[in-house]
Parts: C-alpha cells; structure tokens; sequence
C-alpha cells in the first residue's frame, strides 16, 4: 500500500517515538522505501540519526538513582529507570565479545547484563543475586545492539525478596530470558526497619 508523504512521516515519528533505537535500515523496509527516502525524512522533520538519538537517553544521569552498584559497574548503558518497578539498558556488541571461530558473542556477556540490570532496578544500598532461571533463545553477534528491559513481578518483603523478569531483544527478537530472584536488605515499601 502506498502511503503519502505526509502519512509515512507521521508514521515515522510515531515509530521513533514508540522505539528510539530503531535503524534507518529497519525504517526503510518498514515503510517500504529506501534508506535515503527515510534520512530525508528525518531531515525534514528535524529527527536526529540514531546514534544521536542514543546519545540524548544516555546523557540523562541515571547515576543517583541507582543504589545497589555504582553506574559505571553495569554491563550496557542505562537508558531508562524507575527502581522497584523498571529498567532499560542497551549494550552494543564488538568483536571483543564474540567466539573468534563463529563471530557468535559469549553468552556471559549477555548475562552479565541482565543481572546487573537487576540489581540496579532494585531500591536498596544492596542487591545481590539468589537464584537465576535464563534461557539463551538465539544467538547474538558482533554488529547487534542488545535492548535488555528488567521488570519487577513481585516481592517478598518477609523473605526480603525482590522477583525480576528480564528480556533481551535484537531488532525485536528476543534473545535472552531470565528470572532472577534478588535478595535485598530490607522489604521494599517497609517504613520500619526490622527490628533483631
């Protein structure tokens, strides 16, 4: 179906709102136009490319909202966060991060960052891991920009327990599952400490 102009770019700023990350690449085959049509786009309506568009979520400072680890211990980049409930992380694979024989990335990496994502949605100075459930669904490779979103499904304020979904996605598809189970030092949404 051909759409208009005016139409396609409505559309294309509604799908940059809705996923930021999205590629000129992917936009184009989309709408089913050449890349050169959608930068012409962008252009007109004033959007950034996309490394600038990463760029402005990274620079809002996520870094005094995280309590359980400093920033700079996280694997990926915090893009979004609202501890106790959500958080978002993107992490860009390099050759650094892939087996040599097939180009195929370790899958520690990948891991690594939706535990540590886990941690740091937690609302505590601690956060460390009890138990974890993953699942490595496809590979990933050396080129592919990992979306990782942590949700928190519930809580255990007994048990000083925190139970955490997370999902990892490249172009869409996702690429890692995990449940992870945190334990933190006290009951999220106590007002009162736990008296010995």
């Amino acid at each position: 179906m051909k759409r208009t102009k005016k139409e396609r770019q409505r559309l294309l700023t509604e799908t940059i709102q809705d996923n930021p990350f999205v590629t000129d690449e992917q936009l184009a085959a989309q709408f089913g136009v050449s890349v050169q049509t959608i930068r012409l786009d962008r252009m007109e309506l004033s959007i950034p490319e996309l490394r600038e568009r990463i760029k402005d979520v990274a620079s809002q400072n996520y870094e005094n909202e995280v309590k359980a680890l400093p920033i700079d211990e996280i694997i990926g980049e915090i893009i979004d966060i609202e501890l106790d409930q959500r958080a978002l992380s993107i992490f860009d694979v390099k050759e650094e991060h892939v087996f040599q024989r097939n180009g195929i990335a370790r899958g520690h990496h990948l891991f690594a960052q939706a535990n540590s994502l886990a941690v740091a949605v937690i609302n505590d100075e601690l956060a460390l891991t009890v138990k974890s459930n993953v699942v490595f669904v496809k590979p990933v490779k050396a080129g592919d920009r990992v979306i990782t979103k942590a949700t928190v499904r519930g809580k255990n304020s007994e048990k000083n327990r925190t139970y955490i979904e997370v999902v990892s996605t490249v172009n869409n598809e996702t690429v890692f599952k995990g449940e992870f189970e945190m334990y933190r030092t006290k009951g999220s949404g106590d007002n009162h400490e736990a008296s010995n």
